[in-house]
């Protein structure tokens, strides 16, 4: 990576960008583009992308670096419509690598983005706040700040950004997106649905407004209905991929296994690209899982493999590799999950991948050794694992690998029959993985807390959020506790 300094002088650290920022005022990051014809094609690029129509965007940012090939800004963009995560990672390498020659703004932007996506959250962090600094008017600069801290689910920072967002510009309506979903985390529904109302009263047209509305729905039980607003964003554009994963997720929490699968088969039908197949074969794996049809989401897991393996696609290997162990260890099969842990690293160690991305890799190989050790009850094993991956990320200053940390603490505490030193450790785990909330009700209801183990184990059975494997492990075992209780 060349260094800005030559380009900033006045930015001798990224702390250092405040002195500065008082001699800059300015509304908006600027574009930098030797193309007036480039800027049209990427703005309207963005413009759709910012309406979640990734795939339509793409021609449009393919169009704006044909035109000028050092077009930093407009690689980000396309790195972020991407839907493999080869590509992704391709375009945010030429990104950075003509950072150099665009704007403070833009690449501050860009070096966020790489931070972000090296799971370096702090440095990403003093990017934003340089950002903001520099750019406190730019409506998607309080925008990305806000997701940023949605992203570490400290959703009241998150709401306060958004709302800085939308105060700026109101009628910027991917804003009003993210802040219907920053307050259903928080279970305020009557503000979610205010902001997707909202949302959707600027682009009654666009088929996201209604996929968002209907995902609340969704978490909130009401199933038909909200099978009825997805239906209503496929009748604007058929080919809105989310939709249909939001309607077979609603047929599975119905226990309707079949209609969900005839709908992922219209999805399949209808893909216009790899990443649009994978969501399908990922989403039917699910499914088959939540049926307690293991065998058949292995084959499953087959067809999504093999995608990836076709397009040599590294990172999106490495991340199956992760499921299909981690469904291996769910079904007692411990051994054949290390292997496929063990295969993910040396996937992506033999990749032209980046060495932050490596490094990751091999941080979570210490989570997922800690997993197996704890199936196989080989508990100072685990102790073990679990304290090299709390310390490197402790080091890394990531609080999503923290919360990994706490997590495999409060397992081993449940394994050594320690309720409370399990519920202190699970608390600081990840609460929006459903399955986090079963281990916490478990640990309640060992503690002999009857009403906060039922508490734990209703929201785990209801939490209905889309598609995620470990929300399938757990959903009907939670729900047959409730029941118990």
């Amino acid at each position: 990576m060349k260094s800005f300094l030559l380009l900033y002088i006045c930015v001798a650290l990224i702390l250092g960008v405040t002195g500065c920022a008082k001699k800059i005022v300015n509304t908006q990051v600027p574009i930098t583009t030797t193309s007036d014809e480039a800027r049209k094609e990427f703005l309207s690029g963005r413009a759709i992308a910012e309406k979640l129509q990734a795939v339509n965007s793409l021609e449009h940012f393919d169009k704006a670096i044909a035109l000028d090939s050092t077009f930093a800004i407009a690689y980000l963009n396309r790195a972020n419509s991407s839907f493999i995560a080869k590509d992704f990672f391709a375009y945010l390498k030429q990104a950075v690598a003509f950072s150099d020659r665009c704007s403070l703004g833009e690449r501050f932007q860009i070096l966020a983005a790489e931070a972000g996506a090296y799971g370096k959250l702090d440095k990403q962090k003093q990017y934003l706040d340089s950002l903001v600094a520099l750019y406190p008017n730019d409506e998607r600069v309080q925008f990305a700040l806000g997701t940023y801290y949605y992203g570490l689910q400290d959703f009241s920072k998150s709401i306060e950004y958004l709302q800085k967002s939308a105060q700026i510009s109101p009628e910027y309506t991917p804003v009003y997106n993210l802040l219907g979903y920053a307050h259903r985390q928080v279970e305020n529904y009557p503000e979610s649905e205010k902001a997707f109302k909202k949302y959707t009263e600027l682009i009654p047209n666009d088929p996201n407004p209604y996929d968002s509305y209907a995902e609340l729905l969704m978490k909130m039980g009401r199933f038909d209905e909200s099978i009825t607003n997805y239906q209503k964003a496929l009748s604007i554009d058929p080919n809105f991929v989310a939709s249909r994963f939001g309607v077979a997720a609603n047929y599975m929490y119905k226990g309707q296994y079949e209609k969900g699968s005839a709908e992922l088969e219209t999805l399949q039908k209808l893909a216009r690209n790899d990443g649009e197949r994978r969501t399908k074969h990922f989403t039917q794996v699910i499914l088959f899982v939540d049926a307690g049809k293991m065998d058949e989401a292995l084959k499953e897991w087959e067809k999504l493999f093999g995608i990836a393996k076709q397009n040599n696609d590294a990172g999106a290997m490495a991340g199956d590799l992760g499921l299909k162990g981690n469904i291996l260890l769910e079904m007692g099969k411990s051994s054949d999950a290390l292997a496929a842990f063990e295969m993910s690293v040396k996937v992506v160690n033999e990749s032209n991948l980046s060495q932050q991305v490596k490094d990751n890799n091999e941080l979570f190989l210490h989570y997922n050794r800690a997993q197996v050790a704890l199936a196989q009850k080989e508990l100072k094993t685990a102790m073990k694992e679990t304290q090299v991956f709390s310390t490197k990320a402790e080091a890394n200053k990531n609080i999503n690998q923290i919360r990994f940390g706490h997590e495999l603490q409060g397992r081993i505490a449940l394994a050594e029959k320690k309720a409370d030193i399990a519920i202190k450790e699970l608390i600081q785990a990840n609460q929006q993985n459903p399955y986090d909330l079963y281990r916490l009700a478990i640990a309640y209801q060992m503690q002999g807390n009857k009403e906060k183990a039922k508490e734990y184990f209703t929201k785990a059975a209801n939490f209905n959020g889309l598609p995620a494997v470990n929300y399938a492990f757990i959903r009907s075992k939670a729900a047959k506790m409730v029941t118990n209780l």
